[in-house]
């Protein structure tokens, strides 16, 4: 099941991350609107549906434990598909001024990549790709792991690669469109993200709609330097530090259909291209 919730005595568990409920508190007197928002979003557990401040807002309120629930990829009987989940971790480190990262270390992900690889491959696949969503570490990890893990299975015509494009060149092609198009640079949580989960869950409560018109962010780093950490420069202004590297508010549903079709296009393409390359040299 994608998700499971038990219920007990003030728990709540999530197919994530979440919090143990604090008693509630009685709401101060706000505007109907607020107060409606408020009320809707107050008992909120579930890390990966709540914002930075909002999660920084549950813990300041009583909701400190962090609640991880893990299942299994496995047979389910003749009756049942097999899933292969997506990974949510990568190597990363947690803030306690912008809470919302879970990180792993570059070995702890080279080796689960390790793991998973080698369980397909004794499951009977021919071919395993890896691919990610996310800088700071992780490209080059996956790259180490695929050509490890296909010098191992090569010589048994099986192979392993890792799928880069559907990450750094869509996500590059897709900021050189957006600049040559008068929007404004961005990077992390700005236009491209921002866009892309207005339209995969916008209707989801993914994105905080009525925040859009604030989600302005420090300065983008140049071309190039995405991902890198942004520091304090005396020469500038002082960082905003809200978690937006750029400018979000011109994000759109229509523009994150558009950088996802670029990523499952340019993904298909050189997943494609490996394979084809593969035959192609099996057969010289």
């Amino acid at each position: 099941m994608h998700r499971l919730f038990v219920v007990l005595p003030a728990l709540a568990l999530s197919a994530s991350t979440a919090f143990a409920q604090a008693p509630a508190t009685k709401a101060a007197a706000k505007p109907a609107a607020a107060r409606q928002s408020a009320t809707a979003r107050k008992d909120l557990v579930e890390f990966e549906m709540m914002t930075w401040p909002e999660v920084k807002a549950a813990m300041a309120a009583g909701k400190t434990t962090a609640l991880f629930y893990t299942g299994g990829t496995e047979q389910r009987g003749p009756q049942n598909v097999i899933a292969m989940p997506v990974l949510p971790y990568t190597p990363n480190n947690a803030s306690a001024d912008l809470p919302g990262t879970i990180g792993l270390t570059p070995e702890l992900l080279g080796a689960i990549l390790e793991r998973v690889t080698e369980q397909a491959m004794t499951t009977g696949f021919k071919n395993v790709v890896l691919m990610g969503d996310h800088g700071g570490g992780q490209p080059a990890t996956y790259a180490e792991v695929a050509k490890k893990m296909d010098a191992k299975y090569a010589p048994e015509g099986r192979h392993v690669y890792f799928c880069d494009e559907v990450y750094a060149k869509a996500q590059g092609d897709f900021d050189k469109w957006l600049v040559d198009h008068g929007y404004p640079s961005s990077s992390h949580a700005g236009i491209p993200d921002t866009s892309t989960m207005l339209y995969l869950g916008g209707d989801k409560g993914w994105v905080r709609k009525e925040l859009i018109a604030t989600a302005e962010g420090d300065p983008a780093p140049p071309p190039g330097a995405r991902g890198r950490g942004r520091q304090n420069d005396p020469n500038t202004a002082p960082r905003k530090n809200n978690g937006i590297t750029g400018d979000a508010r011109r994000s759109t549903a229509a523009l994150g259909k558009m950088a996802f079709d670029i990523k499952i296009d340019y993904a298909v393409k050189q997943i494609q291209g490996l394979l084809a390359n593969q035959t192609k040299t099996t057969a010289q």
